[in-house]
């Protein structure tokens, strides 16, 4: 009798317990709503600071519930209470994408990377793109002048970015981090380079905390890097490629910590687990040490447990992102860290054009020529322009040319591009000229410069593209007129004109 009752007790302990973790598992549904409400009403509220509007995304002061047992990994935070919120320098608070990225950045001593690694994630990404992510910059330090001066070279670099939400910069509060002074050295590592690991992986976790609520999917990259075209979209269509929802990362590059998938709603257990031990290894592998805690028998050989882990951490190849850097973030560190399996990047784009004779008054930089570039062999690369630079194709005989499209930059010198110049037309008869003041509908009202050339269009972030009016006619020559010095060089990485 007793064992039957005992058995009944069990069972009761068991369904209770089931049905605890659902009414959890609702609870938390009802809560990401309500987070979703209140940061859609702050959207539209501009009166309201992003650092108000992080903290009312949370609901209140006290961390979720997955978070509580941070105090005991960090137990300095029981005295700094507002230590996990970050200070939101740039941001308009984006939440409900598809893919949040992650860019931890500090102050180097000799080279910042992190505008060259911005233009590559952004080359080429489309619209929709764009509004389906948010790309956060945390600027691991805590000297306000320092992250104020990045984040203004962001809001110059990236007006557009800034303005829509697909860029977020953010830095933590000084109390966010504990006495570094008296740490262990382990693994023969010195001082500075325990603490330099040991930061890092605070600040890894601190940037996934934030970004854990904004979206689906979380993107660890680093802040020197480039990326391969489509990245995006090639990451999507990897991880709907995948047969099992089992996996933990998609990594889509072999190096440390870049390029690595995580599902948001994972992050909470990845960055605690990271938070235990902190002071004891790098961030890599503690990753690895996680997949070993989750999958492998000790009762099984090493062997084994790899295949095991294989389940969990997915390679694609080859590699969408590669390591650029030089200079460490510790400083007197070279490293020249190199993916093989990212391969060699397509660094122009070629097209057939039409037979032209084509000039420019820039300074060529070693075999870039325009010639090369235009007939598609290579790209054209040249010093640093100056106001009344002009880059000019001049046709064979008159074509009646439909479009163009002039891209400059390319992934290695994504920063490389033309500011402050327009595309001009010179038309083959003076009487195509004088047809748009006529009034026909389809006639459009083109600038004259003073020689003459129709101003059909502007590079704007670096490319040109337009379609050309019919009501211009045949034309004779296109030119691209620089109207500003500039502090880089030109590079046109893709040239089209495309004819009828």
């Amino acid at each position: 009798m007793y064992q039957s009752q005992f058995l009944e007790l069990h069972q009761r302990l068991l369904y209770a317990e089931k049905e605890n973790k659902k009414r959890s598992r609702e609870l938390s549904i009802v809560l990401d709503a309500i987070k979703r409400v209140v940061a859609e009403r702050l959207n539209s509220t501009a009166n309201h600071t992003d650092a108000m509007k992080w903290k009312v995304l949370n609901l209140t002061s006290k961390l979720p519930l997955h978070l509580t047992n941070i105090h005991y990994y960090l137990p300095h935070l029981w005295e700094h209470e507002n230590s996990l919120y970050p200070n939101v320098v740039i941001g308009q608070g984006r939440t409900g994408v598809s893919l949040v990225m992650g860019i931890p950045t500090v102050k180097r001593g000799k080279q910042n990377y992190l505008l060259g690694t911005l233009n590559s994630l952004f080359y080429e990404m489309s619209a929709e793109q764009k509004n389906d992510c948010v790309v956060v910059i945390f600027v691991a330090e805590v000297n306000a002048e320092y992250v104020n001066s990045i984040a203004e070279s962001v809001r110059t670099s990236f007006p557009n970015e800034v303005q829509s939400g697909v860029i977020e910069v953010i830095s933590p509060l000084a109390s966010y981090y504990p006495d570094l002074s008296n740490l262990k050295e382990t693994f023969g590592d010195s001082k500075e380079r325990v603490r330099w690991r040991t930061k890092q992986n605070l600040d890894y976790s601190f940037l996934m905390l934030y970004a854990q609520p904004k979206g689906t999917f979380y993107l660890q990259l680093e802040d020197d890097i480039v990326a391969k075209p489509q990245y995006i979209q090639k990451i999507k269509n990897f991880a709907l490629e995948q047969p099992s929802d089992e996996w933990m990362i998609l990594e889509f590059s072999q190096l440390g910590f870049i390029g690595k998938l995580f599902r948001t709603k994972d992050l909470p257990l990845i960055v605690e687990f990271f938070l235990m031990f902190y002071k004891d290894k790098p961030i890599d592998w503690l990753l690895d040490h996680l997949l070993w805690v989750k999958v492998c028998s000790p009762e099984k050989d090493p062997k084994h447990c790899e295949g095991q882990k294989a389940y969990l951490r997915i390679r694609s190849k080859p590699s969408l992102f590669q390591h650029v850097g030089i200079h460490s973030s510790l400083a007197g560190k070279i490293q020249n860290l190199k993916d093989k399996d990212f391969g060699k990047n397509m660094l122009h784009k070629a097209h057939v054009n039409p037979p032209a004779k084509v000039t420019t008054s820039l300074r060529i930089f070693q075999h870039y020529t325009l010639e090369k570039a235009y007939e598609g062999m290579d790209c054209f690369w040249a010093f640093s322009p100056v106001a009344g630079d002009y880059i000019l194709f001049t046709f064979l005989q008159p074509l009646k040319v439909e479009g163009y499209l002039f891209r400059s930059g390319n992934m290695e010198h994504p920063g490389d591009k033309l500011f402050n110049t327009t595309v001009e037309v010179w038309p083959a008869a003076e009487t195509d000229l004088l047809k748009d003041a006529v009034g026909h509908g389809d006639k459009v009202n083109y600038q004259t410069t003073k020689d003459g050339y129709l101003k059909i269009g502007t590079f704007d972030n670096g490319i040109a593209e337009g379609i050309i009016s019919p009501s211009v006619g045949k034309i004779q020559a296109i030119r691209l007129s620089i109207h500003s010095d500039s502090p880089v060089w030109a590079l046109l990485s893709e040239i089209f004109i495309k004819t009828s």
